[in-house]
This record gives C-alpha cells, sequence and structure tokens, in this order.
C-alpha cells in the first residue's frame, strides 16, 4: 500500500493492525464520527459519510486494478462509512455509539440477507463499500429500534 492508501482505504492505519482490522477501524471511525457529533450536526456526518464513500468507491477500483486484490482486508474505509452512517441514523449518546458498534460488527461480520448479497456479488469499489453501507444502515435502524424500546420501558440508559 503506498502511504496515501494506509491513510485513506486503511483509515490512519488502523486496517495495518495485525488482529480484527474491521473493528480496528472500526472503532476509528467510531470515535472520529462522535467528535464530529459532538460539534455538527448529524447532517455534516451524512454528508462527510457520501464524501468518503464516493471518494473510496474510486481509490478502491484504483488499488484493485494495480493490485488485483478485491476487498482487501487491510482497507477499513468501508466499515468507517458504515459506522458513520448507523450514527447518523442513531444518535450520538453513548448507548446509541455502543450499540451501533456492536450491531454493525455482528451484520458486518455475518453479512445477513441482501448484505452477503452485496459482499459476494457486487464488483470493485461498490461491492467493498456496499455491504458496509447497507449494515450501517441496518445498524443504525436496530439501535434507535433498540433505544427506543428501551426508553419504553422506563429503565434510564
Amino acid at each position: 500500500m503506498t502511504p496515501r492508501e494506509k491513510l485513506f482505504l486503511a483509515w490512519l492505519g488502523s486496517g495495518l493492525l495485525p488482529k480484527a482490522p474491521g473493528t480496528w477501524g472500526t472503532l476509528a471511525g467510531l470515535l472520529i464520527g462522535m467528535a464530529v457529533l459532538a460539534y455538527f450536526p448529524p447532517e455534516t456526518l451524512f454528508l462527510l459519510t457520501i464524501l468518503i464513500t464516493l471518494t473510496a468507491v474510486r481509490e478502491i477500483g484504483c488499488y484493485e486494478a494495480r493490485t488485483g486484490i478485491h476487498d482487501d482486508s487491510r482497507i477499513v474505509v468501508d466499515e468507517v462509512a458504515g459506522i458513520w452512517l448507523a450514527l447518523c441514523i442513531s444518535g450520538s449518546s453513548l448507548a446509541a455509539a455502543g450499540l451501533s458498534f456492536v450491531f454493525f460488527r455482528l451484520y458486518d461480520i455475518w453479512k445477513p440477507s441482501i448484505i452477503g448479497r452485496i459482499d459476494r456479488e457486487a464488483p470493485g469499489g461498490w461491492g467493498v463499500m456496499g455491504d458496509d453501507l447497507v449494515a450501517g444502515a441496518a445498524a443504525g435502524l436496530s439501535s434507535a429500534l433498540a433505544l427506543q424500546l428501551w426508553s419504553k420501558t422506563g429503565l434510564a440508559i
């Protein structure tokens, strides 16, 4: 990987860690996403998600063309986009962030339903990014639903 790819595709080098690069990339994305939400509205994070997604699709396509490797495990910008999308939907509380992280990792690892189909069948950068974006949307919705159900029970979070 070039230095630029290590910075962007491996998301500040988090994808280069030897064990569970996807989890480390998700955590790095979560921390930056929470920092953005501390100072800006969710719409800002959503627009940043669109920006990194479009940039990543192009950069991943170039990387794959150069290396011949599809969905290199060191590429974790897709996890960043996924967790950011989850945060946009679920909210920025610590409970929402924690649930989003857990649900996102579960969906990203298990790849149920359409998530797995996108992962297997979509080519290039859209294939790498697409499954994580759907997993992020599902994680955000799952987190928001869990928080809503929890608040209906009257228990404090």
